[in-house]
């Protein structure tokens, strides 16, 4: 299964604001395009694991600070949803 995490966490460290928005409308979560993108642009770079649950758990309260507690809550059930096996 590490390929497959390897595989998601790419994807998650290297996304656009307009894929982290299909993504969120596949599983009915609500992000703006402005917040996409401040959330894109933090993620970009970062190597964050998002199966370590102390990793995701600051990328997170990183979001919220950047994008509001809601968005921050509605992020962490689509990055759940990634990590589900």
């Amino acid at each position: 299964m590490k390929i497959f995490e390897s595989i998601i966490n790419h994807k998650i460290n290297t996304i656009t604001a307009e894929e982290l928005i299909k993504y969120a409308n596949q599983f009915n979560i609500n992000v703006s395009p402005q917040q996409a993108k401040k959330i894109a642009e933090y993620l970009r770079g970062k190597n964050i694991n998002i199966f370590d649950t102390a990793q995701r758990s600051q990328l997170v309260k990183q979001i919220a600070k950047a994008a509001g507690p809601e968005t921050a809550r509605e992020v962490n059930k689509l990055l759940i949803q990634f990590t589900k096996q």
